[in-house]
């Protein structure tokens, strides 16, 4: 089974698929004028000003739960798997590839607004690739193969997200508490099972409702203690940036060579992280009650900055700063190590890098505070994944006619993904990875490939928020006016708004004065 799952990783994860990624950025950077840069204030009002509705969540809300999605396991124990596979170096191309992942995510978030619609049996708003990737040719000869494609990409998420992604999550909270305090796995995974029941019982809002709490606390707790030992540790700020870009492009004595191995970890660990292009972001951008669907685009691709601009780059100085951390040959702990700084014996490649670089600053503190951190880290992380399952469950569940047999479908997923969670305490860290690789890997490919052709939408609603805004307009979105076809929400929407308009309008002078006369 190893054997099996390393060879799907590399079909999967093949160089061919680093440089889609990195593509993909780089065109929709270009075809958007720049907008992670642009755009900035547009993106910071939108969280402040968006509202929920009885249907749809805040624009805040959706940001959390993207951000719980984004914000996890990836950015402690991942990057310092970039930091051990690929050098220092693989921070740079995972700064790189969160730039230009977040024109990816205002694409394909964007999309998922356009094309999202309402959950027959909750009203909540539904929406993500699979829907965009059946609705945008749908009124064409490409209809039924998009079908198709939206159906296999919808089976693709759930067993990703349900199966081989909580499992990472869970992992890592093993390792870490078991680092921290000596208790044992399997402890660990009970608690956090039935943790989990008592949120996901209650559904997206509840969701919704304990991300906008959980998230803010744990991730600016995190950047804080990264800031008290870059304050503490000011002088090594230099050296850590001067490591990262020479180790970046060769310029490194220590890791000359491994320019090809960084860019490949830091892309690989990037996406994991930030999943600009993966396809997951899109879900919950969906859910979001906003006007216009770029609005929410602009939420999203912020989103990618909270996440690798600001909390993986907390972890990455935190190790390096400290030097805490190995660097293995051949890509596995089995290599040489070519480089093994101050890290104490028998630490493993993961959390043990944070942990100890903390430690070392603030003695008897860092264990426990990681492992603290990466509890409520993967806990919400897992919380997103589920709500990522159901969303496409519900597509799914379309052709599924009684109502019952719904509920009942919805319901055994909950069961499973509290299942996977608990078995991903269990399992061995290389293998869990290398799982949740391959469930990474196979979502970006289907999405990448799907919103390169899907786009245009996209930049249409673009064009048509910056035209409303230099006029001096609140925008609002009518997808028939700019040629946008199968939006059915967003055309329900403007005609009950033309209604509601024409009912609210003061009658006409002629009438008013025959009134008057009578």
């Amino acid at each position: 089974m190893a054997n099996v799952i390393d060879t799907l990783n590399g079909w999967i994860w093949s160089p061919a698929l680093v440089f889609l990624c990195l593509a993909a950025g780089v065109y929709f950077t270009l075809a958007t004028g720049f907008l992670q840069v642009r755009c900035l204030p547009d993106m910071v009002k939108q969280i402040k000003s968006g509202e929920k509705s009885d249907n749809g969540i805040s624009s805040f809300q959706s940001l959390m739960i993207s951000l719980a999605n984004r914000v996890g396991v990836g950015n402690i124990a991942g990057v310092a798997t970039a930091i051990a596979f690929g050098g220092p170096g693989a921070v740079f191309w995972m700064w790189t590839v969160a730039f230009l992942g977040s024109a990816t995510s205002f694409i394909e978030c964007t999309l998922a607004q356009i094309y999202k619609e309402k959950d027959r049996d909750t009203g909540e708003y539904r929406g993500g690739p699979a829907y965009y990737i059946e609705k945008a040719y749908k009124h064409t000869a490409a209809g039924p193969f998009m079908l198709v494609y939206a159906i296999i990409f919808a089976v693709a998420m759930i067993i990703a997200t349900s199966y081989f992604l909580p499992g990472v999550q869970a992992n890592g909270v093993a390792a870490a508490v078991n680092n921290a305090w000596g208790i044992d796995p399997k402890v660990t995974g009970v608690i956090l099972a039935l943790t989990l029941a008592v949120i996901v019982i209650g559904g997206v809002k509840r969701i919704a409702m304990f991300a906008s709490l959980a998230v803010p606390f744990m991730a600016g707790a995190y950047i804080i203690a990264a800031i008290v030992i870059m304050i503490v540790n000011f002088q090594e700020i230099p050296h850590v940036f001067s490591l990262i870009f020479n180790s970046a492009f060769n310029k490194e004595a220590t890791f000359s060579g491994m320019m090809g191995v960084a860019i490949m970890w830091g892309v690989k660990r990037g996406i994991y992280s930030n999943e600009a292009g993966q396809g997951t972001g899109p879900q919950s951008a969906a859910a979001a009650e906003v006007s216009h669907p770029a609005k929410q685009g602009f939420v999203q691709a912020f989103a990618v900055y909270v996440d690798t601009l600001l909390v993986c780059s907390a972890t990455a100085f935190i190790i390096i700063s400290t030097d805490m951390y190995k660097v293995f040959a051949d890509e596995s702990e089995d290599g040489a190590v070519l480089y093994s700084g101050s890290l104490p014996d028998g630490v493993p490649v993961g959390p043990g890098f944070v942990q100890s670089g903390m430690d070392s600053l603030l003695s008897g503190v860092g264990p426990s505070f990681v492992a603290l951190a990466i509890m409520f880290f993967a806990f919400t992380t897992v919380l997103a994944y589920y709500y990522l399952a159901e969303v496409n469950f519900v597509y799914l569940n379309r052709w599924v006619k009684n109502a019952t047999a719904r509920k009942t479908i919805i319901w055994l997923l909950r069961i499973m993904v509290i299942i996977s969670a608990l078995v991903g305490t269990f399992n061995t860290p290389g293998t869990t990875w290398a799982i949740g690789d391959i469930g990474v890997g196979a979502t970006a490919w289907l999405n990448i490939v799907a919103i390169l052709f899907l786009q245009i939408p996209a930049h249409k609603a673009l064009w048509d928020y910056r035209r409303q805004k230099k006029a001096g307009l609140d925008p609002q979105f009518d997808p028939v006016a700019l040629g946008i076809k199968n939006a059915d929400f967003w055309e329900e929407r403007t005609r009950e708004m033309k209604v509601k308009k024409a009912g609210e309008a003061p009658a006409p002078a002629s009438v008013l004065e025959t009134e008057s006369v009578q």
